[in-house]
């Protein structure tokens, strides 16, 4: 049988968890987004002509963070694979693809509202964050999208559960390429959450908080998820 289909599938996994976890995104980042907002003058702010490169900028520093610390995480995976011996690198590559799919599922559990374990993963980044945070204020006040983009970029790696569980995802992706790619299809996910703040955004965070909706991707996660532990382990 040919599973190529199932390797491509993790994409689409990541890109329904920055989705449907985009009220989790709203919640971190939103603050963000209002002070940006806010700091423009009240005819820019009304302006969607005006509006629209600065949240753009925001939005493409913040994927590019994503992107990175996505290939610096699958480049640590593949430096791993890269000074076991042969042998040993099939039993540890099988054991990344097994890390993957539990994440996976663990990430559909969070979808579904069953269990909330990733949201310890926060704890991590805290200590980083110390250091990082003070970063973005060097771009405080946000008056051009010049600004934006770094603001965006530092404040990629807030700590956040969802995005440091698919990091550690991309950490057993063992690629530099395969990385980075999941963590910009989560990045993508997250987009029109934070996007669409406004009328657009209410209206997409009442599907996204639809327990019948998140419950079904969150269980569609879970199946692709179960899928690849099948695989690994066949």
């Amino acid at each position: 049988m040919d599973w190529g289909w199932l390797s491509h599938s993790q994409y689409l996994a990541a890109f329904l968890v920055g989705l449907f976890g985009g009220v989790h995104c709203i919640g971190m980042c939103g603050g963000i987004v209002g002070a940006l907002t806010f700091s423009l003058p009240q005819t820019k702010r009304e302006s969607l002509r005006s509006l629209a490169p600065m949240l753009l900028a925001y939005n493409t520093g913040r994927i590019g963070g994503y992107v990175l610390a996505g290939a610096l995480m699958g480049g640590l995976g593949a430096v791993f694979l890269a000074v076991l011996s042969p042998d040993s690198v099939l039993v540890f590559n099988r054991i990344l693809q097994v890390f993957a799919a539990l994440f996976m599922v663990a990430l559909g559990l969070y979808l579904a509202g069953i269990w909330y374990g990733v949201a310890k993963v926060e704890q991590i980044g805290r200590v980083l964050w110390r250091y990082v945070e003070p970063l973005g204020r060097r771009f405080m006040p946000v008056n051009s999208p010049a600004k934006a983009l770094p603001l965006g970029f530092v404040w990629g790696w807030l700590p956040c559960g969802l995005v440091y569980s698919v990091l550690a995802w991309a950490f057993a992706a063992g690629s530099v390429a395969k990385g980075a790619l999941l963590m910009l299809a989560f990045g993508a996910g997250t987009l029109p959450a934070l996007l669409l703040m406004g009328a657009a955004a209410a209206t997409l965070t009442r599907f996204t908080r639809d327990s019948n909706v998140k419950r079904a991707a969150g269980f569609l996660v879970v199946a692709l998820g179960l899928l690849l532990l099948w695989r690994a382990l066949v």
